[in-house]
């Protein structure tokens, strides 16, 4: 056959398209050895001024695609830097998603995730994030994206939104569960989808409910250290190997606790003047005066988040409530928690020892007796005023500003204990004009309401009904638009007649 001959490629049933040879067709740029007269038909030229990018992208892409295939980005993720291996990890997802994408195109890009929860939404995730960035550009240097496993990349219904920005930029998906790309119109499509993201938040739940019911078990019966700093006044100790065999022959020791002869002396000493009626605050200034290393201070590897050196009153609070100077091991206690947006955080109190797990005998050695532990908890010391008398708040700590949230602070009202919430401004800077107003409440009004809403119950004695409401964990609420005594707590129950209001109880 002469070089001008065709070759007539038969696509399909009715349809012939004539060609000198299919590769020189699918070149762009033929070898300038293979010199044929053959006319050829050829696009006409561009109308006068320059492609818009997109359109120039979008070319580049085709010929390329028709040369080698489809460009793919791969994604791929891991949950702990601490007990995997990025390039074990990577390497078998990379591998899954070659052997999908074979015969269809290359891996020109990678994105990996090292220590991000697949909950996380992919705005979320540093690499997850760079890929949807890239997507958006025009000149972007992959054409589909494809996934070494389903469940390392998605959680729940995140698939969904992920898939719908792709497409918008002409991208395609490809999972090794639809052995190719993601075909939202295709109901099996759908119902698989629909069914690997049940399925990954299964997982989930799964894996953290037995995590969290062997920890609770470990330390209540075996009275096991579970990890996390020592508290201040302890150090850690070897406790054996492993009992588990396989990290036993890793190599993989148990810790306990014991006493730190430079700390432990210090705990027992705060215990001690708490004991005697000190305040709390004049506790942390004598240690400041003595020069004591505070806690971030004497254990500088675990404490590099801490830029202070120096006692502070909720270092000494914490010492002071934290059980496990009483020698018995506590796992899931946790301090405050804050709700709201990541901007304007909000400090809510939890229950007292809800979803604790403390164990059933004395583990470790104790630095202060049981009887002491208790005695010290919600003591409130008197202080001085300049006559030589004392003043004394009643309900110290169980009034919520129900604007903010915060605690009202101890305030002395024309010779009146009252209660107030500057909503976190301090007098060191101007105050905000959208701040809110002050909130002043007395203490005399407080008791008389709380009089009658518990006179059946309780009495009228001020100081029965704040031990009342301190051992039901109840707080009351004020502040809002009506002045309303209302009482915080979900998972107390309180014997007067209440009305249920989201997650607070309404005192009627």
């Amino acid at each position: 056959m002469s070089c001008n001959a065709a070759i007539r490629v038969q696509i399909s049933p009715g349809l012939v398209i004539g060609t000198r040879r299919l590769r020189s067709a699918l070149d762009p740029n033929p070898p300038q050895a293979s010199r044929c007269t053959m006319p050829s038909l050829t696009r006409a030229a561009p109308p006068t001024g320059a492609m818009s990018p997109r359109r120039a992208g979008a070319r580049r892409r085709q010929r390329t695609a028709a040369t080698h295939g489809l460009r793919f980005a791969f994604y791929g993720r891991m949950s702990t830097v601490e007990f995997h291996d990025r390039t074990t990890s990577s390497g078998w997802q990379r591998e899954v998603a070659e052997e999908t994408i074979r015969g269809h195109g290359v891996i020109v890009a990678e994105y990996f995730d090292e220590g991000f929860s697949r909950r996380l939404p992919w705005s979320e995730r540093p690499a997850a994030a760079q890929l949807m960035a890239a997507a958006e550009h025009t000149n972007r240097l992959f054409d589909a994206v494809v996934i070494g496993e389903y469940e390392r990349a998605f959680y729940g219904d995140q698939f969904n939104a992920v898939v719908t920005t792709l497409r918008l930029h002409g991208i395609q998906l490809w999972l090794p569960e639809t052995n190719g790309p993601v075909n939202l119109e295709d109901p099996v499509h759908q119902a698989l989808m629909l069914l690997l993201g049940s399925q990954s938040r299964r997982e989930v739940l799964r894996a953290r409910h037995r995590v969290l019911a062997a920890m609770h078990l470990q330390s209540r019966v075996q009275g096991r250290f579970l990890g996390g700093r020592p508290p201040y006044g302890y150090r850690l100790a070897d406790a054996g190997p492993h009992p588990n065999r396989a990290h036993a022959n890793w190599g993989r020791r148990l810790h306990r606790l014991e006493p730190d002869p430079a700390t432990a002396p210090w705990v027992r000493w705060i215990f001690q003047q708490r004991a005697t009626g000190r305040s709390v605050a004049g506790i942390a200034r004598e240690l400041n005066d003595r020069g004591i290393p505070c806690p971030s201070s004497v254990d500088r590897g675990r404490n590099r988040h801490r830029t202070k050196h120096e006692w502070i009153v909720r270092t000494v609070v914490g010492i002071l409530e934290n059980p496990r100077y009483t020698g018995r091991q506590v796992w899931n206690r946790q301090g405050a928690r804050t709700t709201g947006p990541a901007h304007h955080r909000v400090p809510t109190r939890p229950p007292t020892a809800q979803g604790w797990a403390e164990s059933e005998k004395v583990i470790h050695p104790a630095l202060v007796d049981g009887a002491t532990f208790l005695e010290v908890q919600g003591m409130r010391a008197a202080r001085l005023t300049q006559d030589g008398g004392t003043r004394t708040y009643v309900l110290a700590g169980v009034v919520q500003c129900q604007l903010c949230g915060r605690r009202l602070d101890s305030h002395w009202v024309n010779g009146r204990p009252g209660y107030r919430c500057r909503h976190g401004h301090t007098s060191a800077r101007n105050r905000p004009p959208e701040l809110a107003k002050n909130v002043y409440v007395r203490e005399d009004h407080l008791l008389n309401d709380l009089r009658v809403r518990f006179a059946e119950t309780v009495g009228d004695d001020g100081s029965a009904i704040s031990d009342y409401l301190r051992t039901n964990d109840l707080t009351i609420m004020c502040g809002g638009p009506t002045r309303e005594v209302r009482a915080y707590s979900p998972h107390s129950a309180l014997t007067t007649r209440v009305e249920t209001v989201g997650d607070q109880l309404l005192l009627l």
